[in-house]
């Protein structure tokens, strides 16, 4: 039976990225996200470059009887994963309470409970059988306080957290856990959170996926627990330890708030 890397989120940015990562090392692909025409034509476009192996399933990670659909073919053996990425996600900018709550509740799902979801499910059968490695993708917010994208930046804590505490539990399983937390990365995913781009390269130092997925997928290999590509996100990614959480709360925030989405009014 193929064992697949599975990857969330595959039809564009970071996830797009690393899918053809993947393909171009040789492995066999089981692509997810909402769009069944999206991802039909990464599909192609790997096959044709790669002559990769790509396995599709239209899934949205939101929809809980979805996940649920989905995780109950992976839990019954439909799949054999032998890497799981977890890439997908989106952002929310804005003052929490003034944002829509159905929007918070949907980056929840996706950002955290999702997540969740695929690493019980699929770190167990990865455990029962003694080997794998799972990636979590987080991101340099999850380091730091995020005011304007306060609920965004918690949850990329949370993914932190979570991959760090399973790395110690599923090391001696044979499962090999990592997470990976990039900086600013040009993408589709600023425009869905409401962000101007332009402005945060005014600040910041942005990447493309495809540097990303290229840095992140050679330290795989070499069993990197927290994946920060390029220098200056690793200053960054230190950034909270050398000063006080007050002046840090104020830094970030008034980064945030130049570039998120204006408040209805």
């Amino acid at each position: 039976m193929l064992r697949y890397t599975l990857i969330t989120g595959a039809s564009s940015g970071i996830g797009l990225a690393l899918a053809e990562a993947f393909a171009a090392r040789g492995d066999a692909l089981l692509l997810v996200a909402r769009r069944a025409d999206a991802l039909a034509r990464v599909a192609e476009d790997l096959q044709r470059r790669y002559d990769a192996v790509v396995e599709l399933r239209a899934c949205d990670l939101a929809d809980a009887a979805q996940l649920d659909a989905f995780c109950e073919e992976i839990a019954g053996g439909a799949y054999e994963i032998g890497t799981l990425v977890n890439n997908a996600g989106f952002a929310t900018s804005g003052a929490f309470v003034d944002n829509e709550w159905d929007d918070e509740r949907e980056m929840i799902r996706v950002n955290i409970t999702a997540l969740a979801q695929l690493c019980h499910v699929v770190g167990r059968r990865m455990a029962a059988a003694g080997h794998g490695q799972i990636l979590n993708v987080s991101s340099i917010s999850g380091m730091m306080p995020g005011p304007w994208m306060a609920n965004y930046a918690a949850a990329k804590a949370y993914v932190l957290s979570l991959s760090e505490g399973l790395r110690e539990e599923l090391a001696p399983r044979g499962v090999k856990v990592s997470v990976l937390c990039p900086g600013t990365t040009r993408s589709p995913f600023f425009e869905r959170a409401g962000i101007d781009l332009a402005k945060l390269e005014k600040e910041a130092l942005v990447m493309t996926p495809e540097a990303v997925a290229r840095i992140t997928v050679g330290a795989l290999e070499r069993d990197v627990a927290i994946i920060v590509p390029r220098w200056y996100n690793k200053l960054l990614a230190i950034s909270p330890r050398l000063g006080p959480r007050w002046l840090l709360r104020k830094v970030v925030g008034s980064l945030y708030k130049g570039v998120a989405r204006p408040a209805a009014h």
